[in-house]
């Protein structure tokens, strides 16, 4: 079993039961695992429903408070899962908590784009919201020591961390879980409940971000190759980031009129999903990519270490048209820190532009020290 780290802290939310729990992440990251751990380690006696099943989906979208009050009669903590697919869940869950204030409630959903939208008004103020990422090192962290997470970094790089990719210790093994997930399950909700057109169009714009990972992306770019019109080119790269698939980087761009301002960067939340969108699963000794990789790993890893530790802070990466460039730049109370990440080669100074024009910090990165930058 692995620990997650945003177990602890829905076990003390449960102990008040005040408020509902609403866990987003993509499907596959061990939401119904830790929920199910959870509800072992909390000893309160639960019904488990999937929104998957249409008999649920009937009666938690009835509004009807006698209608719910006899599903959960006897229990208490009712655990929907990928709840996203219950209509008016929103006011549902709102029916739920005023009139059944004894009654906990925990859902799931793997699309924070239909979940958040439903439930963000009728919940103001009646719930907390976590996310679960693909595990992270800092959670692994309680099972191996740095030297046994140093061993496995090929593997982090190339089949990423997914739960069950990580507790599968054969490669193959690990090909095969990646393909099932990313054949059947990562775009389920995309496809299923908004009705896209071009499916096809969705994987050629994931192959397309894929091998442009670390680099600039321009949407009108995307569009052309695509065949696309740019509204929906930005649409579809809209829901893989509400899906919890890619996410984006913005451009630092403050006081130098040759500081890039316009484009961004995106990159995956596991990159072992984007090896097998690129069809690479290579050893990294026989890659091109490995800066790419490298780049993408420390960024998702940092993005979850903030998000469990709680840190607010603002993430960009910063180039000037010159090509003076930093791979990551973090603002955290004012302060500015900016950060090269080197796989193989040694680190350099920082460019001499930005050390110039900022009062900020500079760090690289490297196989010696990332840990202590991502834990």
């Amino acid at each position: 079993m692995i620990p997650r780290a945003i177990e602890s802290q829905i076990l003390q939310q449960m102990k008040e039961m005040k408020k509902i729990t609403v866990i987003y992440g993509a499907r596959q990251t061990g939401k119904t695992t830790l929920v199910k751990e959870i509800i072992a380690k909390s000893g309160i006696k639960s019904i488990a429903v999937n929104a998957d099943q249409q008999k649920y989906l009937d009666l938690l979208s009835s509004r009807d408070v006698l209608k719910i009050q006899s599903l959960t009669s006897g229990y208490d903590l009712l655990f929907i899962d990928e709840a996203q697919r219950i209509s008016e869940i929103g006011l549902n869950l709102k029916i739920i908590h005023d009139e059944l204030p004894g009654l906990a409630v925990i859902v799931t959903g793997s699309s924070s784009l239909n979940l958040a939208d439903k439930i963000s008004e009728p919940l103001t103020g009646r719930k907390n919201v976590f996310t679960l990422f693909p595990v992270s090192m800092m959670e692994l962290m309680n099972l191996y020591s740095p030297f046994e997470l140093h061993e496995r970094l090929e593997q982090f790089l190339v089949y990423g961390t997914y739960p069950e990719v990580i507790t599968t210790h054969n490669l193959k093994g690990k090909e095969r879980i990646l393909t099932e997930i990313g054949s059947s399950y990562l775009f389920k909700d995309i496809f299923e409940l908004l009705n896209l057109r071009h499916r096809e169009k969705l994987y050629d714009l994931l192959r397309l971000l894929a091998f442009q990972i670390g680099s600039e992306v321009s949407i009108h770019e995307l569009s052309n190759t695509l065949r696309l019109n740019r509204e929906s080119v930005e649409k579809y790269m809209h829901l893989l980031e509400e899906t919890f698939i890619i996410f984006k980087l913005k451009a630092f761009s403050r006081n130098l009129r040759k500081e890039v301002s316009k484009m961004s960067k995106y990159y995956f939340y596991d990159l072992g999903i984007r090896n097998f969108l690129i069809n690479n699963f290579n050893p990294l000794s026989f890659r091109n990519d490995i800066g790419q990789l490298w780049e993408n790993f420390l960024i998702s890893e940092r993005m979850k270490y903030h998000a469990y530790s709680g840190i607010s802070t603002n993430a960009f990466f910063w180039r000037i048209y010159t090509g003076a460039e930093l791979d990551y730049v973090e603002e955290t109370g004012g302060q500015l820190t900016g950060y090269e990440f080197k796989f193989t080669r040694p680190a350099k100074k920082p460019p001499k532009a930005w050390k110039e024009t900022y009062d900020a910090q500079y760090e690289a990165i490297n196989r010696e020290n990332y840990l202590s930058f991502i834990t």
